[in-house]
């Protein structure tokens, strides 16, 4: 059974003066990328496959998660649209058994509620779903899956 993690992005700075996609993380946001890494370790959650967005704010995350799994930095994730985050998660190769998603928000949040026919009232910077999905990566549809667990940095 595959099972998906949904990340959002960790606490960046404001940005006055850059671009949002170079945004960096705030100290807060390193806090907490390496805090939900040790978790994801500590609970056996390490990814087979990361897919990753483009952003630095995304990139600085998942460099603090400090997870030993390969990475695709996808383009599309940056551009924020659920149902493109949905065609990548169904080309996903079936010999992948875990895999994170590193995102922003609103589409990180649709994705989960869409995935599994709700979600939290909120999904934080940091946050994270653990969905699992009955079936290979490509029959992956709204309401195919069962929402697992939900963390946010602040418990």
């Amino acid at each position: 059974m595959p099972t998906l993690i949904v990340l959002r992005h960790a606490k960046a700075v404001e940005g006055i003066g850059l671009a949002d996609i170079d945004r960096p993380l705030a100290g807060r946001g390193r806090r907490d990328a390496a805090a939900t890494g040790a978790w994801l370790r500590e609970n056996d959650l390490v990814p087979d496959l990361v897919l990753c967005s483009t952003a630095v704010r995304t990139r600085e995350t998942l460099e603090g998660l400090a997870l030993d799994s390969p990475v695709e930095f996808e383009p599309g994730i940056y551009d924020n649209h659920v149902d493109n985050l949905l065609s990548l998660i169904q080309a996903v190769d079936d010999d992948v058994e875990r895999l994170l998603l590193v995102g922003h928000n609103p589409s990180m949040h649709e994705l989960v509620h869409d995935l599994t026919g709700g979600a939290p009232d909120s999904f934080p910077t940091c946050a994270l779903a653990v969905i699992d999905l009955p079936g290979p990566w490509s029959q992956t549809w709204p309401g195919s899956g069962t929402l697992t667990l939900h963390r946010t940095p602040k418990g």
